[in-house]
């Protein structure tokens, strides 16, 4: 499969989920456990990629599959990344309010690109750079509701933790991105066996992560398990169903193509998700929407495109003297 394909597949999926988890909403509020959801799609992950391996396991040669323990432990530390991002995500949202945290957030458009030439030693071209700057700013300048009144006003009045801790979530979010690449890329391993050792951690955490949700509350209410699937409908089944399958596609593209196209994936996925916004919960479009739009499809056409397409390189002229005979190899000006 094409990796812009699985993109754009990515892209409709990414943009869906917020909408699915706004619909799944009943007077403002959620009737199920939130915190299930995740745990579900991880489970749904698990058993995907496990059929999907049995299957490879049937074909001869079977697929490679690496054993050993100093590969297997490198497999929870995307998950304990993610479980500190967690937690910085909740501080820093103690020092800045809602729409200064998702204009904050974009900050991980560049230092994905970042570590992603640092730690994977991916080079990317001047044209390339200034692509992921462009993203950011489109991205940022669709969620800016206007300047002159207190959405500027707030952004610019939060305390220093809060740029800290936004920077810092920044940072966390492009390292688990990151070093799940590094991990899909490192052997010749299967997807599928790669992914489920990946989605058994990730089920163990946030199976933690509900026993602690437990232990804080003193069990008012029982074990998780005992309650796990109260509140859920067909809109809670599609939630977790689409956050799943998001996962599986991120894991394809972490295998097969990089971070910067995931990047892409989900910036256009929150692009998209505006602009449906507008047309199912009415929600009021803004100049600066539109801009942003334009910008990161400037942004995604420079990333992608061939140089040749987007700078006009001059011609090679013959010199007259030697227009008879063939100029040779080593005088022809390289474009």
């Amino acid at each position: 499969m094409r990796w812009y394909v699985v993109a754009s597949l990515l892209t409709v999926l990414t943009s869906s989920q917020g909408i699915l988890t706004t619909l799944s909403q009943s007077n403002g509020g959620y009737k199920y456990d939130y915190a299930t959801v995740p745990f579900l799609a991880e489970v749904f992950k698990l058993l995907v990629s496990s059929v999907f391996l049995w299957r490879e396991m049937q074909n001869s040669p079977p697929p490679k599959m690496t054993m050993d323990w100093k590969s297997v432990r490198l497999y929870p530390i995307p998950s304990i990344i993610y479980l500190i991002h967690n937690n910085v995500q909740f501080a820093t949202l103690t020092y800045v309010d809602t729409s200064t945290y998702q204009i904050m957030g974009n900050l991980k458009i560049v230092t994905t690109g970042i570590l992603f030439r640092l730690f994977l030693k991916r080079k990317l071209t001047n044209l390339q750079w200034m692509a992921i700057i462009l993203l950011a700013v489109g991205t940022t300048t669709s969620q800016v509701k206007g300047c002159g009144g207190a959405s500027c006003d707030s952004f610019f009045s939060s305390p220093i933790q809060g740029y800290l801790f936004g920077a810092l979530s920044a940072c966390l979010s492009a390292l688990a991105g990151v070093y799940t690449e590094f991990l899909m890329k490192k052997n010749n391993d299967s997807l599928y066996w790669q992914n489920v050792q990946l989605y058994t951690f990730g089920s163990i955490f946030n199976m933690g992560r509900l026993l602690m949700d437990d232990f804080r509350s003193g069990f008012e209410e029982g074990p998780w398990w005992q309650r796990i699937f109260n509140g859920y409908n067909m809109t809670t089944w599609l939630v977790v169903l689409n956050l799943g399958t998001t996962g599986l596609l991120v894991s394809w593209l972490m295998k097969y193509a990089d971070n910067i196209v995931k990047v892409y994936a989900t910036s256009m996925a929150m692009l998209l998700t505006m602009v449906l916004s507008v047309i199912l919960f009415n929600f009021k479009p803004t100049v600066q929407l539109f801009l942003g739009i334009i910008i990161c499809m400037m942004s995604l056409h420079m990333y992608f495109a061939r140089p040749s397409t987007l700078v006009d390189l001059p011609l090679t002229v013959k010199p007259v003297s030697e227009s008879v005979s063939e100029v040779p190899a080593e005088r022809k000006t390289d474009s």
